[in-house]
């Protein structure tokens, strides 16, 4: 009946402690607020709550008396062999009942359970923190330009630098971890959300403001040089690959180095993709389409723009279709003519090195003459070409293209790429826009109403 009535009673304190939420501030101010009394020892509720968590986790502890202690001590120092358990057992204190469900928690209070990075994690310790991290936000308050100073407090740390802030967040994290799972809800509740989430009102402006660098720094650019034009759009007014390639390059290009500079902290490349370290996501949702789109580029700089410029190099086989007798195909200069005859691969450069640069096909039956099917002048008319093929991969380095003439004719080709989907890959770009947003904006407006504080 003991056991059980213990076992009842840390069941009991559990679910309501598990049961306590943290109510979000609705501004920077309100979140100064909420932790200027979370941590103020005198009045905290959490404080309150914690030393009676403390004293309630010691019921049923049987303490010895002084005098059988002493005859204790005496006998273990005295005794051949010493009983070296039994002396850290008497160190660390009387056992209870409650150990099992409190022990974390009394760990904490008393500075001894769970070493961390910064030394034996404590709750004191954990509320002077707070107090460092209050004081630096009221700094922010009451800067002669708030907004700014806290657009620069939080891209410091979206470049991957650690701030007092951070380190402290990242402190309670470690505070809820050492409690356990049985007390999650508690930890999460009032060691992790309260500076998470009054770090969110730090980041609300700054990643307004860094989607609206990218939109000004990279996006309007973007749409200056490639709107309406092909293969953006099916227009016959070409991009430009010059331009393009300043945007692209895996190392130096605008793109690239706009995400190093402003997202080292939240971004990092594996491979040649960006991903996002949710470690380090700073409680922020990257948009989605941002994150498909910078790696649908990354992966086209990788293929067309490896050497800094446009180039790729590839080679092309005709195959033979029934009743086609002969076909031709001019590439920027460079020729490939079958007429039934042994295959062969020929080798292929794009763009070609031609002061007129463009690409024709034709081809001719058993019974007409020479016929063209398609005549694309400019550096991308290869790939307006390849725009209208049909487009079935072979294997890992083979793609068969086949383009059917007016008189249902198949003209078939075999393309063998040396990385990737070579010359293809631009194929991706028709239809591409670059998305305005870096970060979900429904996550990073915040509001100034009436403010609800504390605990619920």
């Amino acid at each position: 009946m003991t056991a059980r009535y213990f076992t009842d009673f840390g069941n009991a304190w559990l679910n309501m402690v598990n049961s306590i939420q943290w109510i979000e501030a609705d501004s920077l101010s309100d979140s100064i607020a909420q932790l200027n009394l979370l941590a103020d020892v005198r009045q905290s509720p959490l404080v309150a709550l914690m030393n009676t968590l403390n004293y309630q986790g010691k019921t049923g502890q049987q303490r010895e008396a002084l005098a059988d202690s002493l005859v204790e001590s005496a006998k273990n120092l005295i005794g051949k062999k010493k009983n070296t358990k039994a002396i850290l057992k008497q160190a660390q204190g009387p056992e209870g009942p409650l150990d099992n469900v409190f022990g974390p928690l009394t760990g904490l209070m008393e500075g001894k359970d769970g070493a961390g990075a910064s030394g034996n994690l404590s709750f004191q310790s954990w509320l002077s923190r707070v107090t460092q991290v209050r004081l630096k936000l009221q700094q922010i308050t009451s800067a002669p330009d708030p907004q700014a100073m806290a657009q620069m407090l939080a891209q410091t740390v979206f470049e991957g630098k650690a701030i007092d802030l951070t380190d402290t967040r990242d402190y309670g994290s470690l505070v809820a971890a050492s409690l356990g799972q049985e007390w999650s809800g508690f930890g999460q509740a009032l060691f992790v959300q309260p500076l998470d989430l009054a770090w969110r009102q730090v980041l609300a402006p700054a990643a307004s403001g860094l989607n609206e660098r990218w939109k000004t720094t990279i996006v309007e650019q973007w749409n200056t040089a490639f709107a309406g034009r092909y293969p953006f759009k099916a227009t016959g007014s070409d991009a430009s690959l010059p331009i393009l390639a300043q945007f692209l390059r895996a190392d130096s290009g605008r793109i690239a180095t706009f995400l190093k500079n402003n997202l080292g902290g939240i971004l990092h490349q594996e491979g040649n993709r960006w991903v996002v370290d949710p470690s380090a996501s700073q409680g922020m949702t990257v948009n989605p389409a941002f994150l498909a789109a910078i790696n649908q580029l990354a992966t086209i700089a990788d293929t067309v723009f490896a050497q800094g410029d446009a180039g790729v190099r590839f080679e092309l086989m005709a195959r033979p279709s029934r009743d086609v007798a002969r076909m031709q195909l001019t590439l920027d200069g460079q020729k490939l003519d079958y007429f039934n005859q042994m295959e062969s691969w020929r080798s292929f450069s794009w763009p070609g090195e031609t002061w007129y640069p463009g690409v024709d096909l034709s081809w001719r039956t058993v019974t007409s003459g020479m016929q063209l099917y398609s005549n694309n002048a400019g550096k991308w008319g290869f790939i307006r070409l390849l725009g209208k093929a049909q487009i079935t991969p072979v294997d890992s380095s083979r793609i068969q293209l086949v383009w059917v003439a007016p008189d249902g004719s198949p003209l078939k080709f075999i393309m063998r790429t040396e990385l990737g989907d070579g010359p293809l890959a631009l194929l991706r770009l028709q239809g591409f826009t670059l998305p305005e947003t870096i970060f979900s904006k429904q996550e990073i407006v915040p509001t100034d109403d009436e403010p609800e504080q504390g605990v619920e």
